[in-house]
């Protein structure tokens, strides 16, 4: 990657870093609210923020603003959110949970957490086929960023939905589904929130089951070698490396009988993470040696619960982070690459690298839609310096294949969306048949999906 590349990169990273949505003259002494997201890296001051309990009550809303972005947990790390108009929230959105007959698919509220949204599944017998480490995101919020957990055989969560309830610009309803109005199914399944608010998903569940979550400590070059196979004998699997450490924390998740009340609802500790994260802020110096004996060589742990409650874990230490989906055959190559930059400069990296794999799809806007790819996150401290670390590391991804998760950070334009994903002119097609003013476009998406539209901004 050429060097002005990456120095456009790291301009870009340090103008999103704590960056606040622009207001246009007309709204400059207009009571204003603040919002920010999960980190505290993006901020905005909304007009208008919008907690509606019905459709006709929010679909009045959409008809008058001028601009609309919808937020559920704030749990991306990218601007997606970002507005200096309506933002609108979803969860006290009134509906139920809709069981279809065959008990192969729900109806639910999109506002739903993941949290609420598991729990209400597993009181009726049910469950997601997998899920990430988080669950406070909204159903609608992680199935339009492709949101995943691990698993060879397994899928982001975007490819569950099977129909979206969609409020559209001018405050009707659009329908959509694998049996009607195909094209516009096609771009709701990872849609970023640029058509539309959708209201309800239809969504594919299975019977419910329960896990064993087993941890080992594993030497990191044995864990990264093993990863392929390993991912083939278990269900689901990923491993933890800090840059500076010797050994990987593989976990491996299996269904299993079920052995009564899960007593540990977390799967590690996360105090002690905290106190060396904030040690390490004061001093980064400090950061290479406390890191190479944090895992300990004799790792073991295990516990069995419902599959709800063992996929996700609490995750209260803010952190930034940046995620790329990569060919299997390169993976290793881009974080061996990375590893070594961190520790030749001597990066305070306190974070580990998450390593996970995910299955192909045919979604148009999907990081995994040229087939199954292992997915490489990379966080930092929300308290220490991220940018300069998070522009060179995406140029090595980028170098050896990658595709950015959406809601992590990147700097991809309207060119690189082009170049990466062939199929964005059919979504741009649907979106822009949806919503030919832009409406639910800010800044951010605009400078991805219309840049012309991002030339007519309003100045401040």
């Amino acid at each position: 990657m050429r060097p002005a590349d990456r120095v456009r990169r790291l301009s870009q990273f340090k103008a999103m870093a704590g960056q606040k949505a622009s207001l246009p003259k007309a709204a400059r002494g207009a009571a204003m609210t603040q919002w920010s997201n999960w980190s505290g890296s993006v901020k905005a001051s909304p007009a208008t923020i919008v907690r509606s309990r019905d459709e006709g009550e929010l679909a009045a809303a959409l008809s008058r603003a001028r601009k609309v972005r919808v937020v559920g947990a704030g749990h991306s790390f990218m601007p997606l959110c970002e507005t200096d108009d309506l933002l609108v929230q979803l969860d006290q959105l009134e509906g139920d949970l809709i069981i279809a007959p065959d008990r192969r698919s729900v109806s639910a509220p999109a506002g739903w957490s993941l949290k609420r949204l598991t729990a209400a599944l597993w009181d009726e017998g049910l469950s997601l086929a997998n899920q990430g480490d988080i669950d406070s995101q909204s159903l609608a919020g992680a199935l339009s960023t492709g949101t995943h957990g691990t698993g060879a055989a397994l899928g982001s969560l975007s490819t569950l939905p099977r129909a979206f309830r969609i409020i559209k610009a001018d405050g009707d309803i659009a329908l959509c589904s694998l049996l009607e109005r195909r094209d516009l199914f096609e771009a709701a399944r990872l849609s970023l929130g640029a058509l539309g608010v959708v209201t309800r998903i239809d969504i594919s569940v299975e019977p419910a089951f329960h896990l064993e979550e087993r941890l080992t400590a594993t030497p990191y070059e044995a864990a990264r070698d093993s990863f392929l196979d390993d991912a083939k004998q278990n269900r689901h699997i990923e491993f933890f490396v800090f840059p500076y450490g010797r050994h990987a924390i593989v976990k491996r998740l299996n269904p299993a009988a079920d052995e009564g009340p899960l007593t540990r609802l977390n799967d590690m500790d996360e105090k002690g993470f905290k106190s060396l994260c904030n040690l390490c802020a004061t001093a980064p110096f400090l950061t290479p040696m406390l890191q190479r004996g944090l895992v300990p060589a004799r790792l073991k742990a295990r516990r069995v619960g419902p599959a709800h409650q063992i996929f996700p874990s609490e995750r209260n230490v803010r952190f930034e982070e940046m995620e790329f989906a990569l060919p299997p055959q390169n993976a290793f190559a881009a974080l061996d690459a990375i590893i070594a930059m961190i520790r030749k400069k001597r990066w305070p990296v306190t974070f580990p690298f998450e390593v996970r794999i995910v299955a192909g799809d045919d979604i148009w806007l999907s990081p995994f839609n040229r087939g199954a790819a292992i997915a490489v996150s990379m966080h930092q401290y929300a308290k220490m310096a991220w940018q300069e670390i998070f522009a060179e590391a995406e140029a090595v991804f980028r170098d050896h294949g990658g595709r950015p998760h959406w809601a992590k950070r990147h700097s991809l334009d309207a060119a690189a969306v082009a170049e990466l994903y062939p199929k964005s002119a059919a979504f741009n097609a649907v979106r822009t048949a949806l919503d030919p003013q832009g409406k639910f476009l800010n800044a951010h998406l605009s400078a991805l999906f219309a840049p012309e539209l991002q030339a007519q901004r309003p100045a401040a």
